[in-house]
């Protein structure tokens, strides 16, 4: 067996973090998300604005959360979507003033406050969820099912990756 230096006898080097940077793979990844992170902001703005005129973009997320995940302390909120107390705390005036969300004290901590959907909240949400699902169903339309079902696995995985 032949020694090229590193210890690992015929085997190459891992490359170095750097270098790997420069492979196609990782290239062309960082393009596409770049496209995807850009095609989603416009979206949300648009999917905002669908949920009523005067909602601020940054504000979708949030209201998403709560449909899916129910009501929710402001901090825990505040957490998920990487924003300090101040800002949630004016994102959540903003969406009561809108009549999409409602405060209410925490059973659990008389000095919290739960943040949850209205219903009219819960029903805008679910809309234009709804809407977005057909946009999505209609242009992946030519898709197989499995291909779709592979991205959104590897989204996930993505996405959990990126929590750590």
């Amino acid at each position: 067996m032949h020694d090229n230096g590193n210890g690992g006898g015929d085997r190459a080097a891992a490359p170095a973090a750097g270098d790997r940077l420069e492979q196609p793979a990782f290239l062309a990844l960082e393009r596409e998300l770049t496209v995807l992170l850009r095609r989603a902001r416009a979206n949300q703005g648009e999917m905002a604005r669908e949920v009523h005129p005067d909602l601020e973009p940054s504000a979708y997320g949030l209201l998403v959360r709560l449909d899916e995940c129910g009501r929710q302390r402001a901090t825990a909120l505040a957490a998920y979507i990487g924003v300090g107390k101040a800002t949630m705390s004016r994102q959540v005036h903003a969406l009561e003033d809108l009549g999409l969300v409602t405060r209410e004290p925490d059973p659990a901590d008389g000095r919290a406050w739960l943040v949850a959907l209205t219903g009219e909240g819960r029903e805008r949400v679910t809309r234009v969820r709804e809407a977005r699902r057909a946009r999505y169903a209609g242009r992946l339309a030519h898709w197989d099912s499995t291909e779709v079902t592979e991205l959104a696995r590897l989204l996930n995985r993505l996405n959990q990756e990126m929590e750590k």
